[in-house]
């Protein structure tokens, strides 16, 4: 049970999501917005040293997607609770920051009364899933796959390439060989029909998987 101010967190790399969240919540006394952070790296090493209540955790971060991050937030600051905050309800990545462990997800058309209603429930251990989200996220992230054609660990390899990583950066963090790298890549641009890497991360966009 929190009995002090709410320190919240803000992971997003747009100013004026951060600057919207600051307004929206600056008249409850009861919440403080102790900082932000434009990508992953920095959002750690804040969390850490903030030791917020909440964190309010974009879906994508210009070095990582959101749900590769749950687990060092989680070690930086292991009472803090995560809320994805994404204005996409149905993005292929939701469903994979989900299976992360997050504490919820609002999204971002949320207004002031909802967003300081969504902290104060998340501070206090309550898990708050927007129902616009809620049980059909799941469907429309594999129907999206399955629209496509692309496996899961092909999506997986592909969502690693759009953040800008190369092969062997891939291999390392999903625990696969460089030449099994390269054979998901090929796939995923014989699925979505692009001729090399840059064109599939834009195709691959293009159909909400990005």
């Amino acid at each position: 049970m929190v009995s002090e101010d709410i320190r919240v967190v803000v992971v997003d790399d747009h100013p004026v999501v951060t600057d919207g969240v600051r307004l929206l919540l600056r008249d409850n006394p009861a919440i403080r917005v102790v900082g932000s952070a434009a990508d992953a790296a920095t959002a750690v090493r804040l969390v850490g040293v903030a030791q917020p209540h909440v964190v309010l955790l974009d879906l994508r971060l210009p070095d990582a997607m959101a749900s590769e991050i749950v687990a060092p937030l989680r070690e930086a600051a292991p009472a803090a609770r995560i809320l994805v905050f994404t204005a996409y309800r149905d993005h292929a990545a939701l469903q994979a920051t989900l299976d992360a462990g997050v504490d919820g997800c609002l999204l971002k058309d949320a207004g002031a009364t909802d967003l300081v209603s969504a902290v104060h429930q998340a501070a206090h251990g309550i898990p708050i899933f927007d129902p616009r989200v809620g049980e059909r996220a799941a469907p429309r992230m594999r129907s999206r796959l399955h629209d496509t054609g692309l496996t899961q660990r092909e999506y997986d390899v592909l969502r690693h390439a759009a953040a800008g990583r190369t092969n062997p950066e891939i291999a390392e963090r999903l625990g696969l060989t460089r030449h099994t790298v390269t054979g998901y890549l090929r796939n995923a641009m014989r699925k979505l029909n692009a001729r090399n890497r840059i064109e599939l991360i834009t195709k691959a966009a293009q159909s909400g998987l990005l």
